[in-house]
């Protein structure tokens, strides 16, 4: 099986993200193309992280799974969940939100943060509701994961 490609349109792998997908701007969620996703996968999830707060190995910005078999999440996916407008995708709680929330460094952080987009392909839905964490979406994950993929994008104030 090949690996699973994850382009973004808007910045390259490792590469700045727009000021648009960020808190400074509009804080939309970026639009990603899958390449090579696996024939046999019923859904999708998605776990984006914040690699360079201090002290913390990762910081949790967004979840959303159960999004139905594609090769394109659009641009700007709404602050909801069940997400009606996605075939009722679930967002769970990062930053605090259901919802996306792009880099937003205080003002005294002045280096430039790695954020990580992880993709992951299921052989199922998964059956969460929209209290739940990164901790529980790995949980419910396991066993169905069929690929993976990530794409990092960087921001500096």
């Amino acid at each position: 099986m090949k690996d699973l490609e994850i382009k973004c349109p808007s910045f390259e792998n490792n590469g700045n993200m727009l000021k648009k997908h960020t808190g400074f701007d509009a804080d939309m969620s970026p639009e990603f193309q899958l390449i090579n996703l696996c024939a046999d996968t019923s859904s999708i999830a998605i776990i984006m992280d914040d690699l360079d707060i201090p002290f913390i190995k990762e910081f949790n910005h967004w979840l959303i799974w159960n999004i139905p078999k594609t090769d394109k999440i659009p641009e700007n996916i709404p602050s909801a969940s069940p997400v009606f407008s996605f075939q009722q995708a679930m967002q769970g709680v990062g930053y605090g939100v259901n919802r996306y929330r792009g880099p937003k460094q205080p003002f005294f952080v002045r280096n430039s943060h790695r954020y990580v987009f992880r993709f992951y392909a299921l052989d199922c839905f998964l059956d969460l509701d929209n209290s739940a964490r990164k901790k529980d979406l790995l949980e419910a994950m396991g066993g169905h994961i069929l690929q993976t993929g990530s794409i990092t994008g960087k921001y500096k104030r």
